[in-house]
């Protein structure tokens, strides 16, 4: 089974894209990651592991290393992003809002893009009833925002067969879980089209620090390693450099400075410019618009 819902294609076969704005092809998306780790079940994720490998609930340091990120990195993370006017989208667990409600004001204020990304930290193909689960934790941030949802991604990426349908059908209009190519594509639901928005997999802190446990200035390097990548590419095509990023993992005193680094690194640059999740959905929207519906 290949594909069903993106249609494959060379990227160097896709047509030209005018950028969102004339010389500026660079769109750099910052995607910060903040979620509810419930403290009477297993972490999802652990940067320490339990002495035999066995689970333990409650699980103190691990559970510690989250709750610090948010207590200690994202008071850092909202300040720099301040400072440097970067706009930011924010994949958001909605517990969080009544959970931390202190910090889900300060990111509503800071005027933080809130994208859909469950209720818990948990695979939405665990879930025993995922529409459910999708219907509450939009709802939840609606409320809160007093917004629509327009953007998604899954708890760890997690998808079934049909969670495009149903994201689509409750008003989804991008999601970030399908990262196929370096600028968004249309894919198709049983409810219309919704667009794949390129997420960062690679530039993502959780896979550099955690996963693959690298140096602290190792997301710096990656991101200077990916324009020299672009440079040419820029030329022809705009690109979409996206930054998945979470408070406990960049927002740790030893390295924030190389976030900070990066950003101003892009910052500095003529041809770039920053864009929320839905800013850049719109603009794809305008420039490349969705596929009329096959004919029966």
């Amino acid at each position: 089974m290949t594909n069903p819902r993106v249609p494959f294609q060379l990227a160097s076969d896709r047509k030209r894209l005018p950028p969102p704005r004339p010389g500026k092809p660079l769109i750099v998306h910052v995607i910060m990651n903040v979620e509810y780790w419930p403290f009477d079940q297993p972490m999802p994720r652990k940067t320490l592991s339990t002495p035999h490998g066995m689970e333990t609930v409650p699980d103190i340091p691990n559970w510690c290393w989250a709750e610090y990120g948010l207590r200690c990195g994202m008071p850092r993370i909202l300040a720099l992003f301040d400072a440097l006017g970067i706009p930011a989208s924010v994949n958001l667990n909605s517990q969080v809002i009544a959970q931390y409600p202190t910090l889900a004001h300060a990111m509503l204020e800071a005027g933080w893009e809130f994208v859909g990304h469950g209720v818990v930290q948990r695979l939405l193909n665990r879930e025993q009833n995922q529409e459910a689960v999708i219907e509450q934790a939009l709802a939840q941030v609606r409320d809160f925002t007093g917004k629509p949802v327009r953007g998604w991604m899954g708890p760890g990426f997690a998808q079934t067969f049909d969670t495009p349908d149903y994201l689509r059908k409750h008003g989804i209009e991008y999601n970030l879980d399908w990262i196929v190519d370096d600028l968004p594509c249309w894919m198709t639901t049983k409810h219309g089209p919704m667009i794949c928005m390129p997420y960062a997999f690679e530039l993502n802190d959780s896979l550099v620090y955690t996963v693959e446990r690298q140096a602290s200035p190792d997301l710096l390097a990656r991101v200077q390693d990916t324009l020299a990548t672009y440079e040419h590419e820029l030329e022809s095509q705009p690109r979409v450099l996206s930054l998945g990023l979470h408070p406990h993992q960049v927002g740790v005193p030893h390295r924030l400075p190389y976030l900070a680094k990066a950003l101003r690194l892009l910052k500095e640059r003529s041809d770039t410019i920053f864009m929320t999740g839905s800013e850049i959905a719109d603009w794809y929207r305008k420039v490349e618009p969705p596929p009329e519906p096959a004919q029966r």
